[in-house]
């Protein structure tokens, strides 16, 4: 679905204060390559500065490229123009790490989920209201919080509501930008397992982008792992977790297991609630 192919970004830096040296370039991303297949959730880890959301941004043609190719569904993204790269844009969403930024507050959480439908021509009249309670529903939310605005949710109901956003397009392609770093864990497990759950649902790919090795692991299939905006090692979950080659890996897989344990197990247990949950409303219904 997605070819990434030698994509660079460099910014330029200008001289230093003292004027001791002349600018140069910040590669902000550097000659990087990867494919994803339809229905992959594709992950890509690194520390803060690595170059993850920057590469985000090239893809979806947020920002320009200074090399490389990105082709979407067998088309080269570059070298479309505004007009054409807008209407492609309904293949290809985002979902943003600080969901309260990406909403807009004056507008109802209806009118932001009914606005793409709109734009794209999913749905006209009544049609579009029952769309947008069939995403909020598909998120685990309900229909009257339609005519809520954002301030009115907690963090992790307002990510809900900007991937129902995201999926009002319907999308092949989602990326993923550090989408639950800004949740506590409880919440970002929950949301994790509702972008699984759509996962398994669908035939969309993921970018799933993270600072934190252990979320990935929750996710992917395969996964990148980037250090000064370069891809140093790629692979399947398994073999990055069971043999990592790099070094950088290597002091990732180090850094974070006790992050990776506490989600794992927040995961489970509220996991064993939800069934406890169903158990007893089967019992209240019969």
């Amino acid at each position: 679905m997605l070819v990434v192919d030698g994509l660079s970004k460099t910014f330029p830096l200008g001289a230093s204060l003292f004027g001791w040296r002349r600018g140069g370039v910040l590669r902000a991303v550097d000659d990087v390559g990867f494919m994803v297949a339809r229905g992959e959730t594709f992950g890509v880890v690194g520390e803060s500065g690595s170059g993850k959301s920057t590469l985000a941004r090239l893809i979806l043609r947020l920002i320009e490229p200074s090399a490389g190719r990105i082709e979407f569904n067998g088309e080269d993204l570059r070298a479309l123009d505004a007009e054409a790269l807008r209407r492609r844009r309904r293949g290809m969403q985002m979902v943003f790490q600080d969901p309260f930024a990406s909403l807009n507050p004056r507008l109802t959480v209806a009118r932001q989920l009914a606005e793409p439908i709109r734009l794209h021509g999913l749905a006209e009249g009544a049609a579009v209201g029952a769309r947008v309670a069939r995403l909020l529903d598909e998120v685990g939310l309900r229909a009257e919080h339609a005519g809520r605005y954002p301030h009115e949710f907690s963090g992790g109901q307002r990510q809900r509501i900007a991937i129902a956003r995201a999926l009002a397009a319907e999308p092949d392609l989602i990326v993923a930008d550090e989408a639950v770093s800004a949740l506590d864990v409880s919440v970002r497990a929950q949301i994790l397992n509702l972008l699984g759950d759509i996962k398994r649902r669908t035939r969309m790919a993921m970018i799933f982008i993270s600072h934190d090795l252990g979320v990935v692991r929750h996710l992917a299939d395969r996964v990148a792992v980037m250090h000064r905006g370069r891809i140093v090692e790629l692979g399947t979950t398994a073999e990055i977790f069971a043999s990592p080659r790099d070094d950088y890996t290597r002091r990732l897989l180090a850094a974070m297991p006790r992050i990776a344990a506490i989600g794992d197990a927040e995961t489970a247990r509220i996991r064993r609630l939800q069934a406890r949950f169903h158990a007893a409303a089967r019992g209240l219904a019969s």
